[in-house]
């Protein structure tokens, strides 16, 4: 493959523009002995074909040369794959995401050759780049929005039913829309015909829910609702082959992005897809066991066993190509910047318009010769060059002519029999092709890849309803599975804000000096708890701020609550997740007051400001040790290995009670009924 590279670019003409260096181009194989072959076809010429003398009867379009080659090379792939052609340099049988075909540019080869693929059962992958609006599904999508829009639409509904959405024959098209009464639209007609025939009167029916949908959805949920719902995705896909799927997706793509700048009809969608959609790029890869098809530019970074390297016959460069101002550079001296030449007609060029037409050229050609490099260089195994020409006969120095003056004048090269078109073709090859053993292991041909389950088809069910968040701070004796909240009696609009009880403020200022002042230091924290409790507590009964502030002083400086405001203690921590309650899980957040985290325990903190606080653990109240259960168990599995231990602290006393772990069990069980 390489050396066949080599011979091409061997000359000076050659290697103008591919590299700098004026040594000739020579490549080194890391598969040396691997079989390999470069075949050479002849390039296709005009056919004259004499046009009937009357206009109504078909003219044969199948004998344009670009049609003429696609048929050879759909042909040529479908007998590698119905004889288990193998490739030899791996030892496999070949499938078809082994062959890339590679064009100059996008044309009407492209369409052609996707048609005969097509036509033989080959996967293909179509197009790497192409208009939104020029694929048919779109326009099928399009077609839709017409008609919702614009009942009397005949052209677009005729259309539409002939699509993969209704899938009308030609036969019962034409019985539909030709013996119709004169000035009846094609719905109506659709309407009275359904009466008596069931596949017409579903598709009516499906045609007047869309019109009722295009009035009130937006576009994306309207075309949404089409493609899963209504399966019209699913019907392009067996119709158009996986491309379909890539385009209407980036079509929906497209609806949202124009609904974000304000694009909300379907009226505005269509005007807007009328003026020009966008290009989409489309990934080739090679996994997805296609023929790729794409110009040669665009095939920079990839490669594949067999490609297919095809030559339309243009030449690389026109006078035509130039724009009408021509961009120059300022002479030595000149002006700042670029100066720009307004091209007249040919005789009206001077030397300095030849001189920027002839560099242009020349830049050109060198792009059209690197161009070639980088088709030649896709191919792992076995290169295949071909091409057509129209009635002035093949350009000086195209790819195919480039390819055949270099290698019919080299001893590896042969003329050889395609098998599946019956054309002599001429093939080098340097490695001998042995003996070829097909590799262990076994090979699944197209098609027998087992179908998806049906229920990937079917309507998921609805989702279950998530009850509300249980906070374990306000978590009872029980929890009622279904229980509804009871909405209160006051309005948020017309009653005036309740104010804020006592008992909430005191709370919340006993967990606000808890939390911040073990770290002020020492010295600073009878102050700091003054102004905090001056600036809260000013409307609060006589001598209330200084019984607090002695409560919190003393929880703060007793030895034995000295650990729970070590370094290694967090204050006020968020907490979410599920924990199990009887046979359903319940989704639980808090907070928690204090977390002490050792190499072995974990201690969860509670301040309770409870008048007056209990002297024991059998005192406390049920729902604080609920409360203890639920963070115990969201806990858990956060620290696997490690005891998680839990306690209150009621501030009044002060006093610190630890909660047993069979004592948060038992209070776990009974928050559920059974």
């Amino acid at each position: 493959m390489l050396s066949a590279v080599d011979l091409v670019f061997a000359s000076e003409v050659a290697r103008d523009g591919l590299t700098r260096d004026p040594e000739p181009v020579e490549h080194l194989a890391i598969r040396e002995n691997a079989p390999g072959h470069v075949e050479l076809w002849a390039s296709l010429s005009p056919m004259v074909v004499e046009e009937p003398d009357d206009w109504t009867e078909a003219i044969d379009h199948a004998s344009a040369p670009a049609v003429r080659l696609a048929r050879q090379i759909a042909d040529t792939v479908a007998h590698w794959l119905s004889s288990d052609e193998m490739i030899p340099g791996r030892g496999r049988r070949l499938t078809p995401g082994d062959v890339m075909v590679l064009v100059r540019k996008r044309d009407r080869f492209i369409h052609a050759l996707g048609r005969e693929l097509k036509t033989r059962g080959i996967p293909v992958a179509g197009a790497d780049r192409l208009m939104l609006t020029g694929h048919i599904a779109v326009q099928d999508l399009m077609a839709v929005a017409r008609v919702a829009l614009q009942p009397e639409d005949d052209l677009s509904l005729a259309a539409l039913l002939k699509s993969p959405a209704f899938g009308f024959s030609e036969e019962m098209l034409f019985e539909l829309a030709a013996r119709r009464p004169e000035g009846r639209s094609l719905l109506s007609a659709m309407r009275a015909a359904g009466e008596s025939d069931d596949a017409i009167a579903q598709a009516w029916q499906t045609l007047t829910r869309w019109r009722n949908e295009a009035g009130y959805r937006p576009p994306f949920e309207f075309f949404a609702n089409l493609l899963a719902r209504d399966g019209l995705r699913r019907k392009f896909i067996a119709r158009l082959g996986p491309e379909a799927g890539d385009v209407v997706d980036e079509f929906l793509n497209f609806c949202l992005a124009a609904e974000r700048t304000g694009v909300n009809s379907l009226e505005a969608l269509i005007a807007l897809l009328d003026g020009g959609g966008p290009e989409i790029k489309r990934e080739m890869d090679q996994t997805r066991g296609e023929v790729r098809i794409m110009t040669a530019h665009a095939a920079k970074g990839l490669e594949a066993p067999v490609v297919f390297l095809v030559d339309s016959g243009s030449a690389a460069f026109s006078d035509s190509h130039l724009p009408r101002l021509v961009p120059f550079a300022a002479p030595s001296g000149g002006w700042v910047g670029n100066g720009f030449l307004w091209r007249a007609t040919a005789d009206m060029n001077n030397s300095f318009a030849l001189g920027l037409s002839a560099s242009a050229r020349r830049k050109a050609e060198q792009e059209y010769r690197r161009l070639l490099y980088v088709g030649m260089t896709r191919a792992e195994d076995r290169l295949v060059i071909c091409g057509y020409h129209g009635k002035r006969g093949q350009a000086e120095g195209s790819w195919h002519a480039m390819a055949r003056d270099a290698l019919m004048a080299s001893p590896h090269t042969s003329e050889v029999r395609n098998p599946a078109t019956g054309e002599t073709v001429l093939r080098y090859q340097v490695t001998k092709t042995g003996a070829v053993v097909a590799a262990q292991g076994i090979v699944e041909k197209p098609g027998s890849a087992n179908p998806p389950p049906t229920a990937l088809y079917q309507p998921l069910p609805p989702a279950p309803l998530l009850p509300r968040p249980l906070s374990p701070s306000g978590a009872g004796v029980t929890v009622e599975r279904d229980a509804d909240v009871v909405p209160g009696s006051r309005s948020p609009v017309l009653d005036a804000p309740a104010a804020q009880s006592y008992a909430l403020e005191r709370g919340l200022a006993v967990h606000r000096l808890l939390q911040v002042l073990p770290a002020v230091p020492f010295a600073e924290r009878a102050a700091a708890g003054s102004r905090y409790l001056a600036r809260i507590g000013n409307a609060w009964p006589d001598g209330e701020a200084e019984r607090l502030w002695d409560s919190v002083d003393t929880v703060l400086h007793d030895p034995g609550f000295a650990a729970i405001f070590d370094d290694g203690s967090r204050a006020e921590v968020e907490i979410m997740g599920r924990v199990a309650l009887g046979s359903g899980e319940r989704a639980v957040s808090g907070r928690i007051d204090r977390l002490v985290i050792t190499e072995d325990a974990v201690l969860i903190v509670d301040y309770k400001t409870n008048r007056p606080p209990p002297g024991s653990l059998r005192e406390v109240p049920e729902t604080h040790i609920a409360q203890m259960a639920l963070y115990r168990a969201l806990l858990a599995p956060l620290y696997p290995g490690r005891e998680i231990r839990a306690a209150l602290v009621y501030t009044e006393a002060p006093v610190l009670i630890a909660v047993s772990a069979k004592t948060m069990d038992d209070a776990l069980a009974r928050l559920t009924h059974a």
